[in-house]
């Protein structure tokens, strides 16, 4: 039996989302098999680990750079951040809203 190297292959951290996902469920797919052997499975793992880290890395930077269009309480069009801000800012906006209007909850 060939010796297997110490070091998994390498994954190119500047892959595209769709690469990186093509790669990772292709390796799901093998290592679904029962063909694959142990040492190889667990080399796949590895690698499968490393490609799913890309793609969060991908998905992060393109939240990131989402924007959600929403109206202030004036009426006027604003651009802000999609994600946790965004979603801070409608509570306070809601919170607010609630104020104005004399409500409880």
């Amino acid at each position: 039996m060939p010796k297997k190297s110490d070091s998994p292959a390498p994954v190119d951290s500047d892959l595209a989302f769709e690469e990186a996902l093509s790669q990772l469920e292709s390796l799901v797919q093998e290592m679904e098999s029962d063909q694959v052997p142990l040492e190889e499975l667990i080399e796949n793992y590895e690698k499968g680990s490393r490609l799913y880290q890309v793609c969060e890395k991908r998905l992060d930077e393109a939240q990131g750079r989402i924007e959600i269009i929403r109206k202030n309480r004036n009426g006027e069009t604003v651009l802000e951040p999609f994600g946790e801000e965004a979603a801070e800012s409608e509570n306070s906006s809601e919170a607010d809203a609630s104020q104005e209007h004399g409500e409880l909850f």
